[in-house]
């Protein structure tokens, strides 16, 4: 019996590590939200190969970097990911005020939270969204953003 009882220990041990490890390879619902696109500034584009990344924040984004201020609470930094002309998917970062702390130290990245879109505005949950973070945490002296400069940069019409 006491056989029985550890060998269905160790089953039900194996399956919930494998459960486990499996849930870190997909997006989690989080505090992110799809914003009004169109309210956005496109402020810099990126190509790889064959996809083309548009990227745009909030004006009031743009401008705090432009002065040597903190992004505000509240704004979202959008990359539109075209493929073949089409939109193939949104990823999405969004500050808050203290959504940091909703994450281990190890995997916060200042108060930004990320996650990924298709092109219905539905989130895809097949998605890393710890991934993200673990890339974005190199750029820590940039507010966790690649494009920065280009914000720094952008010269409004």
């Amino acid at each position: 019996m006491n056989s029985i009882a550890k060998t269905f220990g160790a089953a039900a041990l194996v399956a919930s590590t494998v459960l486990l490890v499996g849930m870190q390879v997909h997006a989690e619902p989080n505090r992110t939200t799809m914003p009004d696109v169109g309210k956005l500034i496109h402020y810099t584009t990126v190509e790889r190969g064959e996809v083309t990344e548009h990227i745009m924040t909030t004006r009031e984004a743009i401008e705090a970097v432009q002065r040597g201020e903190p992004i505000p609470a509240g704004t979202h930094v959008v990359l539109v990911d075209y493929r073949d002309g089409s939109v193939f998917r949104y990823f999405v970062m969004e500050k808050g005020k203290d959504w940091g702390l909703d994450y281990d130290e190890a995997r916060r990245t200042g108060d930004w939270q990320f996650q990924w879109y298709k092109p219905d505005g539905s989130i895809n949950m097949e998605e890393n969204t710890a991934r993200c973070q673990r890339c974005h945490t190199s750029r820590a002296d940039r507010d966790f953003l690649y494009t920065f400069n280009d914000m720094r940069r952008f010269e409004f019409e």
